[in-house]
């Protein structure tokens, strides 16, 4: 393929693109010039699929089918972002959000909607477009986007994902183009320099600084990595970048082999990850087949290749030395460093290592220029993040937000708030590297720096909310039981005291805490900083850390007090019933296991504690609400 043959393609295909990006009249006028009266686009992330979108999209050619409807064309595409919702529909040009679809919904939707004179659905939609006054409120202005600047996820949601031409139209590969026919390997790692975006991995290293350092190794062979491993509970955003534009990252990979002076790229995704394995190995037989990988890209004299390599699981294949082995053939384990892997890396050759999320930024960056993305972020912390929210969240999904945004803007607005008129309580951000945010850090901007401040750390991107109703001593035992099952078992200090760091946090949490253990913890903590060879164990402590920091109470109460205040861990509950709730039906005390209730019928039943199991099946099963947990 030449240059002139890349741009034609994009031309035919960009008006198509457009039409999901605008809706209404601007989309009313570009379907004119169309083919296709109406677009309907479906999410076949792994998210949606779990919840049968792909039996929604058969349901859906089977109706256009049935009902002879020839204009209007079905894309099955990446996340959208609210998971939650799923399976999710758009149509254009309406912009219209179908949320929770079903076959049986499809079929209605086509026969009501989809015919030509057809109207919206309204029961169908999801309930953040419709306004007060009963009209229909585009998604894109709905809370939950409209405070989102989407660049790492421009095009997930919006393109087929298993097409080489929609991604084209997308703007994919043009960035390369402009690359291969216009810059100086010098000039690419300026600019990506000049933008300040920095490895959205979660170490935050310069991008364009470790590029120079691997271009200025003095190699024949170079090799260009995408950790596509992302092992943090939680996180899926990684993933979803992969399942909705896989073409972004082969193209930052080619456009960094270049810079350096590499012909050959590695993507190590975990096999969990099978939809965006196989996306990812059509996307490599199209570029190839259209000379966008392999020899003489764009007829610029350029070779560059990319394969897979499959991860068994390891969430300590995420640090790039351990990623490095593994990709070798050997056992994934992390290596002392200097020398870093730019120097001496994969074979022993210089190697640049990023994340999907950093790759997926090379293309906006080279096509608007460093100026536009350097504006975007803080002094500091340029661009956008994305984030995978959960936990205790109303809106759960996929966000991507400028940095510096504050954490009561992601949670409260985008996030829709905590359910059930909870109170927010704390953030976990880094996963099982990371800590908590408590509840009077809600307004701290969301960057790099902010968060080392109040003890968290950004992290690959995971973000678990938590309500009032968490136990932060379960869960930083939680994190630990993680990380001790992902210790690789290299170095002592990550092998046995990630194993003891979880013996105490057990102990505690089973009632039999001692006056010193909160200050073995921090000991331990403090040596497996100091002494671990890798990020791992390093980090490992920060969930017991931070917890202690901001919620120490909560430890000493089940030290000292053997209370639970949430009722999280079972060994510390205690039942009882409120007397002028129980109706005395006698249910409780012929459910119980062990006879600690007891009572006459019609009368208000008492629970023995010294008996009580904290099966919690007489709470379970009280038709009354009579019986709590404390």
């Amino acid at each position: 393929m030449t240059s002139e043959q890349l741009k034609k393609i994009h031309q035919k295909y960009s008006d198509l693109i457009k039409i999901r990006k605008v809706v209404q009249e601007e989309g009313e006028k570009l379907v004119k010039d169309s083919k296709y009266r109406k677009q309907v686009l479906v999410c076949g992330g792994t998210g949606c699929t779990s919840s049968q979108s792909l039996k929604v999209i058969e349901q859906l050619e089977q109706s256009l089918q049935e009902l002879e409807i020839e204009d209007v064309l079905i894309v099955k595409t990446g996340c959208f972002g609210l998971c939650a919702l799923g399976p999710i529909m758009i149509v254009y040009p309406e912009g219209v959000f179908y949320s929770q679809i079903t076959p049986e919904h499809v079929r209605e939707i086509a026969q009501r909607h989809l015919k030509n004179g057809g109207k919206v659905v309204k029961e169908y939609l999801y309930q953040g477009t419709i306004a007060k006054d009963g009209s229909i409120i585009p998604f894109a202005e709905t809370n939950f986007y409209k405070k989102q600047l989407r660049i790492a996820l421009r095009n997930c949601g919006v393109i087929n994902a298993e097409s080489i031409e929609e991604a084209i139209g997308a703007g994919d590969y043009l960035a390369l183009d402009k690359v291969l026919n216009e810059m100086t390997p010098d000039d690419v790692i300026n600019e990506i320099t000049a933008s300040g975006l920095r490895g959205r991995g979660g170490a935050g290293f310069p991008t364009g600084r470790k590029w120079s350092f691997a271009k200025a190794s003095n190699s024949r062979e170079k090799y260009v990595c995408c950790n596509a491993d992302e092992g943090d509970p939680g996180a899926f955003m990684d993933r979803s970048v992969l399942e909705g534009d896989p073409h972004c990252v082969l193209e930052a990979m080619t456009i960094a082999g270049y810079a350096i002076g590499a012909k050959q790229g590695y993507i190590y995704v975990r096999a969990e990850y099978p939809v965006a394995v196989e996306r990812l190995k059509i996307a490599i037989r199209q570029a190839r087949a259209y000379g966008l990988l392999g020899r003489n890209i764009l007829d610029s004299g350029f070779n560059f290749d990319i394969d897979i390599r499959l991860g068994a699981g390891a969430f300590v294949c995420g640090e790039e030395t351990a990623l490095i082995r593994s990709i070798e053939g050997h056992r994934g384990e992390p290596r002392p460093r200097p020398p870093f892997p730019a120097v001496s890396g994969l074979f022993g050759k210089p190697t640049i290592i990023n994340n999907v999320e950093t790759w997926a930024n090379i293309n906006p960056i080279i096509l608007n220029g460093a100026g536009w993305f350097s504006c975007i972020g803080t002094h500091t912390s340029k661009g956008t993040k994305v984030f995978a929210l959960g936990g205790n969240i109303t809106n759960v999904g996929l966000v991507e937000v400028p940095m510096g945004t504050t954490l009561r803007e992601i949670v409260e607005e985008i996030g829709g708030g905590i359910p059930n008129g909870k109170k927010f309580k704390a953030a976990q951000t880094g996963g099982p590297s990371g800590g908590c945010i408590p509840e009077q850090y809600i307004d701290v901007p969301i960057d790099y720096d902010s968060l080392l401040e109040i003890g968290s750390m950004m992290g690959s991107g995971g973000m678990i909310i938590m309500d009032e109703d968490t136990c932060m001593v379960d869960l930083a035992k939680f994190y630990l039981e993680f990380t001790a099952d992902e210790s690789c078992g290299k170095c002592t200090p990550c092998r046995i005291g990630t194993k003891r760091l979880l013996q105490l946090l057990t102990k505690i949490t089973e009632g039999k805490g001692e006056e010193g253990d909160i200050e073995k913890i921090e000991e331990l903590a403090y040596h497996m900083q100091q002494s671990s060879l890798c990020a791992l164990g390093q980090s490992a402590p920060n969930p017991c850390l931070s917890t202690l920091k901001y919620f120490r109470k909560e430890y000493e109460e089940h030290i000292t007090d053997k209370v639970c205040r949430t009722g999280t861990c079972k060994a510390l509950a205690t039942y009882h019933i409120i007397a002028e709730k129980c109706k005395g039906c006698t249910l409780c005390a012929r459910q119980c296991p062990v006879k600690a209730i007891s009572g006459s019928i019609k009368q208000p039943h008492v629970i023995d504690n010294s008996k009580c199991v904290k099966c919690g099946l007489c709470m379970e099963n009280c038709k009354f609400g009579a019986i709590y947990r404390k």
